[in-house]
């Protein structure tokens, strides 16, 4: 590991695609965090799930509030380990950059978007570590559809962003305030002046292949805006 390296925090939305992260575009980005030669930490709000969903049927089994539903935190804490932390211990200015993995948690859990759309709500302590890593000029990184997510926080500022190219979704980023560009599952937008990078990932990506090539591409252009 190099001294210094940059550091990145990594923000999940629970374990599971359609109720959480995205398990590969999450273990993807510790990847190729790691392999940059650089160090992460995993951080989630402690919160409830909007809805529990079997990966196995497709079906609902608990939505909020129902007594076994799942936590936000818990669950996220699956996919590194166990080696977590509630996402309110996050400070900006600990990190170099803060990435944002997809999955339906992204609408669901950190945002709403899945259900308001474009007047979506993001949840307080989401919305605190995005507005942070803004003021404090870290580098922020999102993929799939949790550029959703930052175009409901920071659309005011103009930025640019993808998701690909839906054109249901990109109608709702541009109502945000955000431009949104149109992308191929491994390209990546780069908004250079406000330091934000995103990916489309599983929004277009068709393989595990090309999850690992988009990451790795997202990384490589995070690290460029610190000139790393």
């Amino acid at each position: 590991m190099i001294n210094n390296a940059p550091k990145f925090a990594i923000v999940l939305s629970g374990c599971g695609v359609f109720d959480g992260s995205e398990i590969h575009e999450a273990v993807c980005t510790m990847l190729a965090v790691e392999e940059s030669g650089c160090t992460y930490q995993c951080f989630a709000p402690n919160t409830w799930q909007a809805r529990t969903i079997d990966h196995f049927t497709g079906h609902a089994v608990a939505i909020a509030g129902d007594e076994d539903n799942r936590n936000v935190l818990a669950e996220s804490a699956r996919i590194c380990r166990g080696n977590i932390k509630d996402l309110s211990e996050f400070k900006a200015k600990d990190y170099d950059a803060i990435i944002f993995p997809g999955g339906f948690g992204a609408a669901l859990n950190l945002s709403d978007f899945g259900a308001k759309g474009a007047e979506c709500d993001v949840n307080v302590e989401v919305k605190r570590a995005i507005e942070e890593s803004y003021k404090e000029g870290i580098v922020i990184g999102a993929m799939c559809i949790a550029p959703t997510v930052i175009a409901r926080v920071l659309g005011k500022e103009g930025i640019s962003i993808t998701i690909g190219n839906d054109k249901n979704v990109s109608k709702g980023i541009e109502k945000m305030g955000a431009h949104h560009e149109n992308k191929g599952a491994t390209e990546v937008c780069v908004d250079s002046e406000h330091k934000i990078v995103t990916t489309p990932c599983y929004m277009l990506a068709t393989s595990l292949k090309e999850i690992r090539e988009g990451t790795q591409n997202l990384i490589d252009e995070m690290l460029e805006l610190m000139d790393y």
